[in-house]
């Protein structure tokens, strides 16, 4: 099977990481600087964390290098498409198998019969027991449901709505196909283990991204790129371990599960290794912020997205420009009437009035969402060139801050100055997104 299609202006990706991202993968191929990279990505989550052989978990795209991107700019990553192709999923709240693991049941998997490391699997049947070591048989999923629920999407993927112990059966049996799985998949599909909670429950959809960005400068489990998620890398025993220092270098915070990555968003993200190395997996059918179980709604999607080289544009973490929609209101760019109001204001009291700005977001990470917002703060403080003490008094009379996870990721918006946001490089693509 062929498993890359590259031309200058599109590289097309249908080969995925056994959940690792890093420098040693290389590339699946080189696109020119404003191409388009396409891939169809496989459900992250559930299926890879109930596959052994994964050492992280999530299945993302092989990294594709763009041409000229360097170590110190940035790649402002334009998301065209992310269409569901999954007919439905499973997901829920989780519990682990201790003897299916070392430290960290996403990574340092073994089997409990045989102690084989990141041991090849079959499935055995259906149910929570049907994935079971090649070597000695035994059930060796590191990962079972806590409470679980199967949902079914509509034709048109607008609702969802999750389905009685008869329906899981069905998907169950023929998970692979019902979840759309591309040929290239390896991961059992979460399917198979048929949960069927909260039968009935209606839902609406609106597809994104959850897992998007530049390789981390060293080799790390996927799921795991990001401040919080990475903690379990701090003193872990398995050979992805890192010092708090490495994770603060290396990591790029891929690993986002914010809602508003979809369709439409400017995805600002930091090149740590020579042609940045653009990834693209872990995409849902829905959520709501904080991602309170943990866990969503993980899909096959076909995804298209623009990349774009800005050189000098040095970032601490990703910088995101939402669909306008997705703007808390406060952080909506200025009305006309706004403005006129303003500078009345500012007549009666003898101050100009700045109305030149622009929404922002910066999206910071760590091990809680305390954390993840000092992150964030400090990041804008850097890039802007300003004090920790203008961002937050910026964000608290005309930002916000949002949780995308739990328990570290958060989006930090504010209406940035355009003459700041030009000197970092980030003003004209604000202008163009939101046709100031």
């Amino acid at each position: 099977m062929k498993t890359i299609v590259e031309s200058p202006d599109l590289v097309v990706v249908t080969k995925y990481t056994r959940g690792v991202v890093g420098p040693s993968l290389g590339t699946a191929g080189t696109v020119r600087d404003g191409g388009r990279i396409r891939t169809v990505t496989p459900p992250g989550c559930w299926g890879p964390m109930i596959t052994p052989v994964f050492a992280g978990g999530h299945e993302v795209s092989w990294p594709v290098a763009v041409d000229g991107a360097r170590v110190g700019d940035a790649i402002a990553i334009s998301i065209d498409k992310v269409e569901v192709l999954s007919r439905a999923t499973s997901s829920g709240t989780m519990t682990t198998n201790q003897a299916a693991f070392g430290s960290d049941p996403f990574v340092d998997h073994k089997c409990p019969g045989c102690g084989t490391l990141w041991p090849e699997t079959r499935l055995g049947g259906t149910g929570p027991d049907a994935v079971r070591c090649v070597k000695c048989g035994a059930e060796c999923s590191p990962f079972k449901f806590g409470e679980g629920y199967t949902i079914a999407f509509d034709d048109d993927r607008v609702v969802g709505l999750t389905v009685d112990e008869r329906v899981a059966h069905a998907f169950a049996l023929d998970a692979r196909k019902v979840a759309a799985l591309p040929e290239g998949s390896e991961q059992h599909s979460i399917l198979v283990y048929e949960p069927h909670t909260i039968p009935g429950t209606l839902a609406r959809l609106r597809s994104f991204i959850g897992n998007i960005g530049t390789i981390p400068s060293k080799d790390m489990p996927d799921s795991h790129n990001a401040g919080d998620f990475g903690s379990f890398l701090l003193g872990a025993s398995h050979k992805f371990a890192m010092t708090e220092q490495e994770l603060k270098e290396h990591r790029t915070d891929g690993h986002l599960d914010c809602d508003s990555v979809r369709a439409g968003a400017i995805l600002v993200v930091p090149v740590k290794v020579d042609g940045g190395g653009i990834y693209i997996g872990d995409s849902h059918a829905n959520e709501g912020d904080g991602e309170l179980a943990l866990h969503t709604t993980d899909i096959t999607a076909e995804v298209e997205v623009r990349v774009d080289v800005l050189k000098g544009v040095h970032l601490e973490g990703p910088v995101l420009l939402p669909v306008a929609e997705d703007l808390p209101w406060i952080a909506r760019p200025f009305t006309t009437e706004e403005v006129a109001r303003g500078r009345k204001l500012g007549e009666r009291h003898g101050v100009q009035v700045h109305a030149d700005v622009a929404p922002v977001q910066f999206i910071g990470s760590g091990p809680t969402i305390n954390d993840a917002a000092d992150n964030a703060i400090a990041r804008a403080a850097t890039l802007l060139g300003i004090s920790q003490a203008e961002v937050r008094n910026r964000c608290t009379i005309s930002g916000n801050v949002e949780i995308a996870r739990l328990p570290g990721v958060v989006q930090l918006t504010m209406l940035a100055p355009l003459d700041l946001l030009d000197r970092a490089g980030l003003g004209e693509l604000a202008r163009r997104q939101y046709g100031l």
